[in-house]
């Protein structure tokens, strides 16, 4: 089933022409659980890799043991849980039986023990992307497949997984792998993703508000107040309700995409290079762990409109990732040569 965002609740361009030639186009990946195939685009699905060719591995995990929960304890815990929600259950009854709980716990962080892992860390498969179902993706010529993995445990102060990016010909992967390494232990279950089919949708961005000129900026914020009823001899008014909000409704759509503008949202934007040959970067993938949330509603598929189930059990977090505390992890490549090393950021 297709995914369609709904208009967005205001004309952003009638009320602001100057954004016009700050447009850009995103491609909305809308996963949604599924039993993808190495044939297919995915997130969390099996990647199309050929047989001769290594598995990667996170060479700054390569001891004997690591600290963390082992994936399959995971992914256990995660369908028990979503079982225990589904059924009914009495007025102050526990959620998970005495067995359940210790199952869940011990596919929790909280719960983790040192587990072996016989050598390096093998990187996690992350996402899959074909040029057939996303005709916009870049890459270096001859190429038709973008293919991301992660090691799943943080790294660096920014406290993220090692991202590697693969660009190539699907042509040429005449003897595929028919099953992947997989790593024995991972540092979070928030960096291993369920399998997802992907349903891509075109859409059309604007910058987020940090990345305006100011007097732009300060327009639309004025907008934006303005739309708000303060009148206090009204008891039914409601203090600083925005109808509709630039950041949240009009300008960068949340959620796993390709391409677009940066969500740039805690911090302000700064510049950005590529590490080889110091030419700008341009976004290429957003991983986020949620398509959309009580302040980004607006962007909910009209396809998705009818769930009124638990939020974090529903599509909007098919994939069950979590960056950071909520945020998302930006990729972007060079704009000079695609195959050079990527730059990341949390937003």
């Amino acid at each position: 089933m297709p995914r369609t965002t709904p208009p967005r609740p205001a004309d952003v361009l009638a009320l602001f022409p100057e954004l016009a030639p700050l447009a850009r186009t995103a491609v909305r990946l809308h996963p949604r659980s599924g039993s993808p195939t190495a044939a297919d685009s995915s997130i969390g699905g099996p990647l199309l890799w050929p047989a001769d060719e290594p598995w990667p591995t996170c060479p700054d995990h390569d001891a004997p043991r690591h600290h963390g929960v082992a994936p399959d304890d995971v992914r256990l815990g995660r369908r028990i849980l979503a079982e225990a929600w589904a059924r009914p259950r009495a007025e102050g009854a526990d959620l998970l039986t005495p067995e359940e709980r210790v199952i869940v716990d011990r596919a929790s962080i909280s719960g983790r023990t040192r587990i072996p892992q016989d050598g390096p860390v093998p990187m996690i498969p992350v996402v899959q992307l074909y040029a057939s179902d996303v005709p916009a993706l870049p890459g270096p010529a001859g190429t038709d497949l973008l293919q991301v993995l992660w090691c799943p445990f943080d790294h660096g102060e920014d406290y993220l997984p090692a991202v590697e990016l693969y660009w190539r010909a699907s042509s040429d992967v005449t003897d595929p792998l028919t099953a992947a390494p997989q790593p024995s232990v991972i540092g979070s279950d928030n960096y291993l993703p369920e399998p997802c089919v992907l349903h891509p949708e075109t859409v059309t961005e604007y910058p987020a508000p940090h990345e305006l000129p100011e007097d732009l900026a300060e327009r639309i914020e004025a907008w934006e107040e303005g739309q708000s009823s303060n009148d206090p001899n009204d008891p039914d008014d409601l203090d600083d309700v925005t109808v509709v909000d630039y950041q949240y409704d009009l300008s960068v759509a949340p959620g796993c995409k390709l391409g677009g503008h940066a969500p740039w949202s805690f911090s302000d934007p700064f510049p950005m290079a590529c590490p080889e040959c110091g030419s700008d970067v341009r976004p290429l993938l957003t991983i986020d762990g949620t398509e959309w949330d009580g302040g980004s509603s607006s962007w909910r598929p009209v396809e998705d409109a009818d769930y009124t189930g638990l939020h974090f059990l529903g599509p909007a977090c098919a994939t069950r990732l979590n960056i950071g505390r909520s945020y998302n992890l930006q990729l972007y490549v060079c704009t000079a040569s695609p195959d050079h090393p990527h730059v990341q950021n949390m937003q």
